[in-house]
């Protein structure tokens, strides 16, 4: 009973992580899109965001080949265990996906916002894998622990760049809200959320991997459910 319990657990603590995971490198598209057409020329500005993509990118498909090998889904979860996703939305007033790009591109004020809101969210990322690699829930499982020893190697790129680019423009620290703001959702999502996923009888598992085409995310639920 006591290895179910903990199974579920970590199962649930992974499924919460690759979906950020995935969230991330998809939203960071929309962060490359702004700072390529706002500053074409700030090369090294541009590859520190292309790598810190490109290492949400590997953080994800690590998850997914994890759950791959344990030969189950991930729960499905959705935007309210998003970092990124709840935080834009008490910053900008509006969900991520409905973001308007050009509007960043065009305001220096909201592009310097949303460049905190990163630094912040990878700050706040940080310090959450410097709790969970010191708890036997986590690093009794070799392979998730292995995983997230990769992130926390990999976290202070991210980070960083963001805030050298902030000093280098005078974009200005976080607010008294965004940190606010950023206070709340790691809160509430370590509080009340993950305990309300565990609790649910009802959680269900994902029977496609979310970056699968279309057309290939039919067969991947007829073979779940098979």
């Amino acid at each position: 009973m006591l290895q179910t319990a903990h199974r579920r657990y970590l199962d649930i603590l992974a499924s919460v992580y690759i979906y950020n995971e995935h969230r991330g490198y998809s939203s960071l598209d929309r962060v490359l899109e702004a700072v390529r057409a706002k500053y074409p020329d700030d090369h090294v500005f541009i590859a520190k965001v292309e790598k810190h993509r490109a290492d949400e990118r590997k953080h994800y498909l690590m998850f997914r080949r994890y759950f791959e090998h344990l030969g189950r889904m991930p729960y499905e979860v959705d935007h309210t265990c998003g970092h990124i996703d709840r935080l834009i939305k008490l910053t900008f007033g509006c969900h991520i996906d409905e973001l308007d790009t050009k509007a960043v591109i065009a305001d220096d004020a909201l592009f310097n916002k949303l460049c905190r809101i990163i630094m912040i969210t990878e700050i706040r990322g940080m310090r959450q894998l410097d709790v969970l690699l010191q708890s036997f829930l986590v690093t009794s499982d070799k392979s998730l622990a292995k995983i997230f020893k990769v992130i926390e190697r990999d976290e202070p790129s991210h980070w960083v760049p963001y805030r050298y680019w902030l000093k280098r423009h005078n974009g200005g620290k976080p607010t008294f809200r965004e940190l606010l703001s950023d206070w709340w959702v790691h809160r509430s999502l370590i509080f009340a959320k993950l305990p309300a996923l565990y609790l649910n009888p009802w959680l269900k598992r994902r029977t496609w991997w979310v970056d699968e085409p279309l057309a290939e995310r039919a067969e991947s639920t007829a073979r779940v459910t098979a």
